[in-house]
């Protein structure tokens, strides 16, 4: 009996052990899947940085013309991108000792009291400190450096397939072209289109304009193209806009407003309707008057006041003719009327009116706003 009371404890005892195994090896299985996915475990990269820094040390003590002591920055940056801030403070006193030990052992050596400089200390503690910043940076984020980059790529790639054109029937023709202020990848203006309606046989385009520019209305363009998008088509074309203001109402941004355009176009008949909130006027080529002429509706900025209502402007297209929606940043500069731009617009246009608009949006942002420090988008339908 004493013997079998020995055995099951020690039995016991064995099997917790074996299942204490088990959840450290799964623990460690499933750190390293999170890491290379992007996840929150950093062991792995603690571990590895943690190595680096002995070794850079003792490279230090052996050949300082090769390896000087301020090779210790490249571990602290590296931490700074991978690692979260608890465990790049422990990486920090590692690095610190190691710095210390070096001090010494050169001295004790070598003799050479010099190498080990307060510049050296500088050095190291200046990226130290830039390393935690962008550690705190990204905990408060919440997005791994690995992972951030690719969402973001992500979100505009998004954003640029919600904004393409939907393929038209024989006899149209339609482009686009969105150029972002100082080159970035993101922008306050957008486009959204759809073709809706019994058959499809209606085109929906929407362009608005973000207050801000560029990365300073990237966040609120993000999350307004992703709303209308899902407007577009499941409303009826007059309760767009109205629904549009109230979503941005409840928004209670700071600078919550922006203006938009929106074409309701019959590709049967060439017929149309614009409703404007607060946008610059569309233009219109005549092809058999050979003339441009504005198409202004009549609409409040959205994001303003409750209530707004939108009043279309109605027109037809015909063959040959040729339809242009764009932003302010196309158009507008300072001290000049609005008009000016207007006419330089379509002063270039009339280029393309024996050749064909095709390619034609593009070449049009470059030749009257190329350098303007502003959101500039263009989008042209024309009827062949």
């Amino acid at each position: 009996m004493a013997r079998g009371a020995e055995s099951a404890p020690r039995g016991v005892r064995r099997s917790r052990a074996q299942r204490s195994l088990h959840r450290v090896r799964t623990g460690l299985r499933r750190a390293a899947v999170d890491y290379f996915r992007g996840g929150t475990s950093d062991w792995l990269a603690f571990s590895t940085l943690l190595l680096t820094v002995p070794v850079l040390s003792g490279l230090t003590v052996a050949w300082p013309e090769w390896c000087p002591p301020e090779s210790l920055v490249m571990p602290l940056l590296l931490g700074g991108l991978l690692l979260r801030p608890a465990s790049l403070l422990g990486l920090y006193v590692v690095t610190a000792l190691a710095l210390l030990l070096e001090a010494v052992m050169i001295v004790e050596r070598r003799s050479e009291p010099d190498l080990v400089t307060p510049g050296s200390i500088l050095v190291v503690a200046s990226v130290a400190l830039a390393g935690l910043l962008i550690a705190q940076f990204r905990s408060r984020v919440g997005v791994p450096w690995r992972g951030g980059g690719t969402m973001l790529f992500d979100l505009r790639e998004r954003i640029h397939a919600q904004g393409r054109l939907p393929r038209l029937p024989a006899g149209w023709h339609h482009e686009m072209s969105l150029r972002p202020a100082g080159g970035q990848s993101f922008s306050g203006d957008f486009v959204v289109a759809s073709r809706t309606g019994p058959g499809r046989r209606t085109l929906e385009v929407v362009l608005t304009d973000v207050s801000g520019k560029g990365m300073d209305a990237a966040s609120r363009s993000l999350l307004l193209s992703g709303a209308f998008g899902g407007l577009v088509g499941s409303l009826p074309p007059h309760a767009f806009l109205p629904a549009a203001n109230g979503y941005l109402l409840r928004q209670d941004w700071d600078e919550g407003f922006a203006t938009s355009i929106h074409l309701v176009l019959d590709l049967d008949t060439g017929d149309f309707e614009l409703l404007s909130a607060g946008h610059v006027p569309a233009i219109q080529l005549n092809a058999g008057t050979g003339r441009w002429s504005e198409i202004a509706a009549e609409g409040p900025l959205l994001g303003v006041y409750e209530g707004a209502e939108f009043h279309p402007a109605k027109g037809t297209l015909r063959r040959g003719d040729v339809l242009m929606l764009f932003t302010d940043g196309l158009v507008e500069r300072s001290g000049r009327d609005l008009s000016e731009g207007v006419d330089r617009l379509t002063g270039e246009a009339d280029r393309y009116v024996l050749s064909g608009f095709r390619g034609a949006a593009w070449h049009l942002i470059e030749a009257v706003a190329k350098d303007v420090n502003d959101d500039r988008a263009l989008v042209l339908i024309s009827r062949e």
